[in-house]
């Protein structure tokens, strides 16, 4: 873990938007709905979720957006895959679980931005801060599309943003959501199916102004 410094004592950059997709079957069709959310708004990070599983079967859908992604100075991130991070050129790879990020974050740091979601315990998230990880993130729904009650999850980021520095992200629901998680400390709100279920532009530009103004938690 780089410090267990207080972060209250630094000053926070605005809280930026972590675009999850869902799993992508045509690359091609995706891609509009994919351009259409990084243009309604400031977004600091993407990450791909393919339907397929064999490299060869990812190869032109990776193709087809990285460009609209990477061309804008946006982070492209997998999901799991590290063992194909660097041959797609991608910007980094999300893990589950503490145990995933430590077995493979020799494989992307420096180079590679390494961030670990699936922590159920406080211990699991320092456990891959410690390990190496870029941000930890919490909220996000599992497998089964069950997630935490929302005042666990306020209270893991705000826990998180104030003791620690890695960066933090909090998984939003519901646009509710959005200006409790930049309140409580995390440093990107990521949105899932709140966007990609219709009118896309629209649902991002609502979750960005729902991000300021918004004052820090005392």
């Amino acid at each position: 873990m780089a410090s267990g410094c207080q972060r209250a004592q630094i000053r926070r950059p605005p809280t930026r938007l972590y675009l999850i997709t869902p799993p992508i079957e045509d690359a091609r069709l995706f891609a509009a709905d994919l351009e259409s959310a990084l243009e309604a708004a400031d977004v600091a990070a993407v990450l791909l979720r393919f339907a397929g599983g064999e490299e060869q079967d990812l190869r032109e859908p990776f193709a087809t957006l990285a460009p609209l992604i990477q061309t804008r100075g946006v982070a492209l991130l997998l999901d799991g895959r590290p063992e194909l991070v660097g041959r797609l050129e991608a910007d980094g790879a999300h893990l589950t679980g503490a145990d995933a990020l430590k077995r493979v974050i020799g494989s992307l740091k420096p180079e590679r931005i390494a961030g670990a979601g699936g922590l159920k315990t406080r211990h699991d998230a320092m456990i891959a801060a410690e390990s190496g990880a870029d941000y930890v993130m919490f909220g996000e729904p599992d497998a089964a599309g069950r997630r935490p009650p929302f005042p666990a999850i306020i209270e893991r980021v705000a826990w998180w943003a104030e003791l620690f520095e890695p960066a933090c992200v909090g998984y939003a629901g519901s646009f509710e959501e959005v200006g409790r998680l930049v309140a409580a400390g995390a440093d990107f709100v990521a949105l899932g199916d709140l966007v990609w279920a219709g009118g896309v532009a629209a649902a991002v530009g609502i979750a960005a102004a729902a991000m300021k103004p918004v004052e820090a938690l005392e």
